[in-house]
């Protein structure tokens, strides 16, 4: 059977990228290795970036009832969002595997198909296609693709089977984690540092259930990993904090590291990786599930495009040009936070200082802008206009021509470009009239930005798929140029 793109890894990373792929119109296949998803969550929220790229495919409502977090911290250093001037609020307590079933739903019901119990071993790449050799559940299978991508997390075996590169530092720590029955935990949500360099956080899920992190100095870096007994984690945590949960028991626990690695090509001719395959990183603020998500939604719309055969040169290219750098950043900030987070007293002096800095405007946005993804800007040649590259925030409103209210995060549910025109001139009619030649591809909103947004909001933006900002008018930067490169030729 012969689809658009095969995905192994059935994560919230790798469903995430079916649906958009779907959305486009493209034929994919997510195969995993598991006989059904585990259930597990590793991960207890995500970021302010993510939640709009969530809210801009209509998903975010979709959660249910769950709560925005006000603040964030930096190494265990509190940065009060409320005080900042723009919305960096994350979720908070919103189990992973409820994001995981939401999007196992959403690209499902968009078509695509995913076949768990199916363990990918090999792949061999052609110039026009990748085939895959699989062990299912009735034997040795294949299947072919125009694409594949890995979103099989830092062990990953389409990275491997690639020969893709992932340099990165040894593991220095050892931590464990775990959701705790009837224990009864108070509530340590940022965790609490215990002297000596140990660290303990507990955060409860729901009644009678706690989620546990210990980071003990004697924890080796890698130990109880496939063997961790819960003994083993209950006396971890007597020790550290004088709380016996001995008489309690564990859904499921793991054991975690702080071992940092970075694909070296995120793309190797037709096989691509994403997420936690991409990137690896000491578990800290939710970032890698956050960064993960954010890496499926800027290659969807491109890989999307290059089946479609409409993609202008480099395109899928940009993939690795915009979200490698990302990912060293991801990786140099959880680097950080680990040493200001896990260590010892020694670094009380760098704590403070950080605190203090803390209390400037300037430098909680610059630290909160790197933990909520706000602050990824892409090199898009669209002109030095402060919004080209960055994400047009997706709360803005609009007023329709008709008079109807709209939000930008609505405009971008297709996940097609969107042209924003309210002004005249060739940031207005002559845009309107240029953008035509795309429709197949950009759609088109003509009126007025909301009230607020009036006074300092641009004539005219070109988005791109992901709600990045392509093109600002008037100002620097054609519109042509912006529509051929992001778009290709017109239809």
């Amino acid at each position: 059977m012969s689809q658009g793109v095969i995905i192994v890894g059935a994560g919230p990373v790798g469903l995430m990228l079916a649906g958009e792929l779907r959305l486009a119109g493209v034929d994919v296949v997510v195969y995993d290795r598991l006989p059904a998803p585990t259930g597990e969550s590793r991960g207890l929220g995500f970021t302010g970036r993510t939640a709009e790229i969530l809210d801009q495919r209509g998903l975010l409502a979709r959660l249910g009832e769950f709560t925005w977090g006000r603040q964030g911290h930096f190494g265990g250093v509190r940065i009060d969002f409320g005080k900042l001037a723009e919305n960096h609020f994350g979720v908070m307590g919103l189990p992973q595997s409820r994001t995981e079933e939401l999007l196992r739903t959403w690209c499902t019901g968009l078509g695509a198909t995913v076949r768990h119990g199916f363990e990918v071993t090999g792949f061999t790449e052609t110039d026009d296609r990748v085939v895959i050799d699989y062990e299912g559940p009735d034997g040795r299978g294949q299947d072919s693709a125009a694409y594949l991508v890995g979103c099989d997390g830092s062990r990953s075996t389409v990275r491997a089977l690639a020969g893709i590169g992932f340099p990165g530092l040894a593991a220095t720590r050892g931590m464990y984690l775990a959701d705790v029955v009837g224990a009864g935990l108070r509530m340590r949500p940022i965790g609490e540092r215990v002297p000596g360099g140990g660290m303990v956080l507990s955060v409860t899920l729901e009644p009678g259930v706690d989620r546990i992190v210990i980071h003990e100095p004697g924890i080796r870096p890698g130990h109880g990993v496939g063997d961790l007994t819960f003994t083993e984690v209950a006396d971890a945590w007597q020790r550290m904090t004088g709380e016996s949960i001995h008489h309690a028991s564990a859904r499921w626990m793991t054991a975690l590291t702080n071992a940092t690695g970075q694909a070296a090509q995120y793309r190797r001719g037709r096989v691509l990786v994403v997420g936690d395959a991409a990137h690896d990183h000491a578990p800290l603020g939710a970032q890698g599930l956050s960064v993960g998500l954010q890496d499926a939604v800027n290659l969807g719309w491109k890989l999307a495009a290059t089946v479609h055969g409409w993609a202008p040169d480099g395109l899928l290219d940009s993939y690795h040009d915009e979200r490698h750098p990302v990912g060293e950043e991801l990786i140099r900030n959880t680097l950080a936070q680990s040493l200001l987070y896990l260590s010892g007293e020694e670094m009380e002096p760098l704590r403070e200082v950080l605190r203090e800095l803390v209390e400037i405007p300037e430098a909680a946005r610059h630290l909160a802008g790197q933990v909520s993804g706000l602050d990824v800007r892409y090199d898009v040649e669209g002109g030095d206009h402060p919004l080209a590259g960055r994400r047009l925030d997706p709360a803005l409103e609009l007023t329709g021509a008709d008079g109807s209210r709209t939000r930008v995060a609505e405009l971008l549910h297709p996940a097609r470009g969107v042209l924003i025109a309210t002004g005249a001139g060739e940031t207005g009619a002559e845009a309107v009239e240029l953008v035509r030649g795309w429709a197949d591809r950009v759609d088109l909103f003509t009126g007025s930005w909301g009230q607020a947004e009036a006074g300092g909001a641009p004539e005219a933006v070109l988005l791109r798929p992901d709600g990045h900002v392509a093109w600002v008018g008037p100002g620097e930067g054609k519109l042509r140029t912006a529509l051929e490169r992001w778009f290709g030729t017109p239809a």
